[in-house]
């Protein structure tokens, strides 16, 4: 618990809302207290202990909360749901427990895999596998490795869930009978962990852990980019029509569509190689944006901010030349 509550992400987030510390100084407390936490903790603990914290916080307790939800006020929830009250979870309490409880297994499944993973590499590299110097990461440094995260969880997500989870074989019977259960609905939250540990390895785990293993980033940048994608899938799979954000809302929505296609389609998180390869169900990435972009009025917006910006310049360009003939006037006399 120490450990938990000592993380610096933590302590970053929560720093602003508990204090009234300005920038600089809530960067000195984020410093501090990740030096002190490299210097007490060993790197594979600092790992597992900050991923799991990461998972509990951005996935777990809003699973839960939107499960309470969905499931005490079935008819306020249903009007948000996309697919309506098929969307909804069974009000089943033993059925409900069991999935709660295969959610928590599953949690811990994949964290122990990473510990595993992460020692083997740790002896074979004679180093651990991600960066737990005192020093910190560079932004441009964070940048640069967390869009190549990203793309090679696009690309593994994509093949992984299109040739292995959604063809011919074993794994893909295990996967239809945990994931694909339910036709015609979108999912909810704890879903996201509820499939069979093999398939959910495959398709959860792996994608995420795996460039990571490749680059070999800052522990910091991987806490960022494990958060970032934890908190990603959580808003995706809750199935609700009301996720705000012009890519956010297409991502929900998409994910939506492969699960009440019966995994016909969607197989990436972002999108993008389904809208290359012709795999779509339902409207694209494309129109996603294009779309959400309309609803926004996001080129009334830009047109009116540009506008508003020539205005100003004017304004100040007239007042300049107001000036000057002023002075001009006022030497003449």
């Amino acid at each position: 618990m120490d450990l938990l509550l000592s993380l610096p992400i933590v302590s970053y987030f929560a720093g602003p809302m508990l204090t009234s510390w300005s920038g600089s100084m809530n960067l000195l407390f984020f410093y501090m207290t990740w030096m002190t936490l490299v210097l007490s903790h060993s790197p594979l603990k600092i790992e597992l202990v900050g991923t799991l914290a990461a998972r509990i916080v951005f996935w777990l307790v809003p699973s839960l909360f939107f499960l309470i939800f969905d499931t005490l006020v079935p008819s306020l929830a249903e009007s948000v749901k996309l697919y309506g009250a098929k969307s909804l979870p069974r009000r089943n309490a033993a059925s409900l427990l069991r999935q709660v409880l295969l959610a928590i297994f599953n949690l811990a499944l994949c964290t122990a895999v990473q510990a595993g993973i992460s020692v083997g590499a740790g002896i074979l590299l004679r180093h651990p596998l991600f960066k737990t110097s005192t020093r910190l990461p560079l932004p441009w440094q964070i940048v640069k490795h967390i869009c190549i995260m990203y793309t090679a969880r696009e690309v593994l997500t994509y093949y992984i869930n299109r040739f292995i989870l959604h063809s011919r074989g074993k794994i893909a019977s295990l996967h239809k009978a945990y994931s694909h259960s339910r036709k015609g609905a979108a999912p909810y939250s704890l879903m996201l962990y509820t499939d069979h540990p093999l398939p959910l390895l495959l398709s959860r785990t792996l994608p995420v852990y795996l460039p990571a293993m490749a680059i070999q980033p800052h522990l910091l940048t991987y806490f960022l980019f494990t958060i970032m994608t934890t908190l990603e899938e959580m808003l995706s799979m809750s199935g609700y029509s009301i996720i705000p954000g012009i890519i956010m809302g297409g991502i929900t929505r998409r994910t939506a569509s492969h699960y009440a296609s019966g995994g016909r389609g969607n197989f990436g998180a972002w999108g993008l190689l389904d809208w290359a390869s012709g795999t779509s169900v339902g409207k694209d990435v494309v129109e996603d944006i294009h779309d959400e972009a309309e609803k926004h009025q996001v080129k009334e917006r830009g047109q009116k901010a540009f506008s508003d910006t020539g205005s100003m310049v004017q304004e100040g360009i007239d007042g300049l030349k107001k000036r000057g003939k002023s002075r001009k006037k006022a030497s003449d006399s």
